[in-house]
């Protein structure tokens, strides 16, 4: 664990607000989109791997903001980049579920985190269109518009609701099928969500009994992992479990945890 010397309820509420008025800016092009406005989209590294003007917009109000309330701390986001500082770093995900966002499906988000050491100390994931929040600070709890979080209690492997998602290769996302094929015969279901830092924070509220993916970048857990974490989630972060395989993040309630991460391995998450 890292030594922050920082003021870890400041952070969260910096996280909170910023996150909330780059929530503000998101929600107004979403509903301009879905009125008929036109947005930029462009491609990374897939045709299938988008990202709009509005991921730009959103970051870049986020940056900004940080600028005027935290300024000297790093900024890492995933559309304009930067490097982790000395003290706090800002990890930001400017829309979480850009796919769902261009189709107007109503489940992304913007996420924010404060990181020391490479460690999540305080985050917000805020709703754009229903406009929940959810935050956390490290050994503060997780809370969801401002009530406590908690994680399920499964009793069995089979009564467990399992959250995933999928990379954009195709030689990848042929292997994470088959894994989920096998996957849906040892549990009660699986849920594919199309938002990361929304399918963790579905953990702490216990909307989901687990979540594992591969493949997610910082940005996508940096604040959804500590939410889960804070409501009573075991959670490994990509590096950190290396059976489930070296880039795999797994967030899941305790009561299950052992079995499910047996069920993972032998359906084959080591080598997706």
């Amino acid at each position: 664990m890292a030594d922050v010397g920082v003021d870890e309820t400041l952070l969260k509420s910096v996280a909170e607000r910023v996150a909330g008025e780059a929530a503000e800016l998101v929600h107004e092009a979403w509903t301009g989109m879905n009125g008929g406005r036109e947005v930029r989209v462009d491609t990374k590294s897939a045709d299938t791997d988008v990202v709009t003007a509005v991921d730009h917009e959103s970051e870049r109000l986020v940056r900004a903001r940080l600028a005027e309330l935290r300024p000297g701390d790093a900024v890492l986001g995933e559309e304009g980049g930067g490097i982790a500082g000395d003290g706090v770093t800002w990890v930001v995900d400017p829309i979480d579920g850009t796919v769902n966002f261009l189709y107007g499906l109503p489940w992304f988000a913007v996420s924010v985190a404060a990181q020391v050491g490479g460690v999540s100390v305080a985050g917000a994931v805020v709703e754009p269109v229903s406009g929940r929040r959810w935050t956390a600070a490290r050994g503060q709890g997780a809370f969801l518009d401002g009530r406590r979080l908690a994680v399920n209690a499964p009793e069995r492997l089979d009564l467990t609701l399992v959250g995933t998602g999928f990379a954009y290769q195709v030689e990848r996302r042929t292997k994470q099928a088959r894994f989920v094929a096998e996957l849906a015969t040892r549990v009660r279901d699986v849920r594919r969500n199309g938002a990361a830092s929304l399918d963790l924070c579905a953990v702490a509220a216990g909307w989901l009994d687990a979540y594992v993916e591969h493949g997610l970048g910082q940005w996508d857990w940096a604040a959804g992992a500590l939410i889960a974490a804070e409501a009573g989630a075991q959670v490994s972060l990509p590096g950190e479990d290396t059976e489930l395989g070296p880039d795999a993040t797994f967030a899941v309630a305790p009561s299950i945890a052992a079995p499910l991460r047996q069920a993972l391995i032998d359906s084959g998450t080591g080598v997706l």
